[in-house]
């Protein structure tokens, strides 16, 4: 009978720690290609996301691919060349909006790319063919618009709140609309994989600045996935100090904003639950010494305890 107790609680300890491994294990790993929000044209907004061990990325944003990609091989992320990365690596574009720092490195290696999908929200999608893929502008590399269409890049129009799979990665997303300087739009963009997830916004403004309920709305969806542990991190912007006068934001957070933000998240999840949840800061203004004031700012504001990190050029994310 002691050996059976002895066995059984062994068996509860062993299948415990193997549950707290698999929480704490790595599901996501994110290459940051650029991580300012202006000025810098060599970098700007992009991500690489893709699930550990696989080389089969989807990017978030694309502002900037050919610096960015650079920069991960100097760093020793990537051992293959950079038309390997572009062509090969990288399976589709998730969009949040039109803006140019959002945009510009995918449509100035599009003629280097590969057949693809472009992920987005019906009015993101709308900007790039009617306004970047025409051949006024560029070249029509989408498979709608002006023709003659190259068709290389397949526009995938998402549904608000809708999951659908992003190919060849193994992910799946929902796409939620923000707003972004009312009434222009941008996206947030909430990956999966099995039960971890992801949550990546584009460029957006405070709901109490932007008369607006997207925020709120957004925080509603995925707090019980921070209350359960399963979301693994939050990328969010931060443009501006808190010197930046509301009337003057276009669309974008501060220090002051983002902890509002936050504190009506953790509301909606527990306070308790945000501790040490990783937010990474993106989106900052490369001006004067805007990025010191805005990490200056958000290590005063952090009563959540949250686990704040600095996105740079290159350098590998785990989650």
């Amino acid at each position: 009978m002691k050996y059976r107790r002895w066995f059984v609680w062994c068996s509860v300890l062993v299948l415990w720690g193997q549950r707290a491994l698999a929480q704490d294990a790595s599901t996501f790993k994110v290459v940051p290609l650029g991580v300012y929000g202006g000025s810098d044209e060599s970098n700007l907004s992009s991500y690489m996301v893709s699930l550990e061990g696989r080389n089969a990325y989807v990017c978030l944003d694309a502002g900037t691919l050919h610096a960015g990609i650079q920069r991960a091989i100097q760093r020793g992320i990537f051992g293959v060349q950079e038309s390997t990365v572009l062509r090969d690596y990288i399976k589709g574009y998730l969009i949040s909006h039109g803006h140019l720092d959002h945009v510009a490195g995918l449509i100035l290696n599009s003629p280097d790319d590969t057949v693809k999908n472009i992920y987005g929200l019906g009015f993101c999608l709308k900007i790039l063919e009617t306004r970047y893929f025409t051949w006024e502008s560029w070249a029509n590399f989408g498979d709608k618009g002006e023709a003659p269409r190259l068709g290389q890049y397949h526009y995938v129009t998402l549904s608000q709140g809708v999951e659908v799979p992003l190919k060849g990665t193994g992910l799946y997303v929902r796409a939620f609309a923000l707003s972004h300087g009312n009434p222009y739009k941008s996206t947030a963009f909430l990956l999966r994989h099995d039960s971890a997830f992801l949550l990546y916004l584009g460029d957006t403004g405070a709901d109490s600045v932007e008369k607006s309920d997207q925020l709120h709305l957004l925080w509603t969806q995925v707090a019980p996935l921070v209350r359960e542990r399963k979301l693994k991190g939050i990328f969010i912007e931060v443009s501006f100090s808190d010197s930046q006068p509301l009337n003057k934001l276009f669309g974008h957070l501060t220090p002051a904003l983002f902890a509002k933000e936050m504190a009506d998240l953790g509301r909606l999840s527990g306070l308790d639950k945000m501790h040490s949840l990783p937010v990474v800061i993106t989106h900052i203004k490369p001006f004067g010494d805007n990025e010191r004031k805005i990490r200056q700012e958000l290590k005063e504001s952090n009563t959540l305890k949250l686990k704040e990190l600095f996105p740079e050029q290159g350098a590998l994310l785990e989650f």
